[in-house]
């Protein structure tokens, strides 16, 4: 190994660890607090903004766009978990350099090239994530529940043997109106919940480059194992999102083209390491791996 790889000189005693490690949190904990109360302030603009794909569809259907609280205290406790959430994502660059600066001495130089850049890749990554999510997924999925409760009268009226599909939202002669009026909270949980699913898929290729780094993972046998992860795609797809096959098959084409971008980054990791093993010699040029 050479020099220039070598760890930095870091002999300090466990208390001295652990006195960094608390000044590394407490560094932490201070920039998640601050970043919670200043995304406190513009909760309600937030909340308007998440809310803002569930506000297209009621428009689009002639609806009133507006969301209802029942307990006095919900919109209250939507609006810190969302200065919460926020707060962590403004706060994660100084909490991510904090751990940096806490695990980077026992690493060697050329582990720190390889990790870096990952660090900035994947919030980057779950940024594209839960913007696809937001645009795209939201929208989708609020429109397939929402008028689903239009298709079932439809073809109540159709089976009726009329065969026309009478307005829905019309006033019944009989019966009971069913009419959406959307909580704040379960609104805010269900978009959230499409934003952090697809925030987390959108992390493979940083997470199986990582793998292939290790060695633990290669690009071929991640080829071998194709149709399992088909599969593995196809019931992630089922499980995250609501039950309509437009949604589902967006998810299952972003995540698969995702993982054919992560066996490409394999291999290329595994070709530079052959390149790095042959230029010092441990491998002949006609050895492989």
């Amino acid at each position: 190994m050479s020099d220039s790889d070598q760890i930095e000189d870091s002999s300090a005693p466990l208390i001295e660890h652990l006195a960094e490690l608390r000044t590394r949190l407490i560094r932490s904990v201070l920039a998640f607090v601050a970043g919670m109360i200043l995304m406190f302030t513009i909760a309600e603009p937030t909340l308007e903004f998440i809310s803002q794909p569930l506000a297209e569809v009621l428009r689009a259907r002639g609806e009133d766009a507006r969301l209802i609280f029942t307990a006095p205290q919900e919109k209250f406790f939507v609006l810190i978990r969302i200065s919460i959430i926020m707060g962590f994502a403004v706060s994660f660059p100084v909490i991510a350099h904090q751990l940096w600066r806490f695990v980077a001495p026992g690493l060697y130089r050329s582990e720190k090239g390889a990790i870096l850049p990952f660090l900035v890749a994947s919030p980057v990554l779950f940024l594209m994530g839960a913007s696809f999510a937001h645009y795209v997924v939201t929208p989708l999925a609020m429109n397939f529940f929402i008028g689903f409760s239009d298709a079932i009268p439809a073809l109540a009226n159709l089976i009726a043997g009329d065969g026309t599909f009478e307005n829905p939202a019309a006033v019944p002669d009989e019966g009971i109106q069913t009419i959406f009026l959307g909580s704040v909270r379960e609104s805010l949980d269900l978009a959230l919940k499409f934003i952090f699913a697809f925030g987390l898929c959108f992390q493979l290729p940083v997470l199986l480059t990582l793998m292939g780094k290790a060695g633990l993972v290669t690009a071929q046998g991640l080829s071998d194992v194709r149709k399992w992860a088909v599969v593995g795609i196809l019931t992630l797809a089922a499980l995250v999102t609501p039950p309509d096959v437009i949604t589902q098959i967006i998810l299952f084409v972003v995540v698969y083209g995702l993982y054919e971008i992560s066996i490409q980054l394999v291999r290329l990791v595994e070709r530079s390491r052959l390149r790095r093993l042959r230029a010092e010699g441990i491998l002949d040029e006609d050895e492989e791996l």
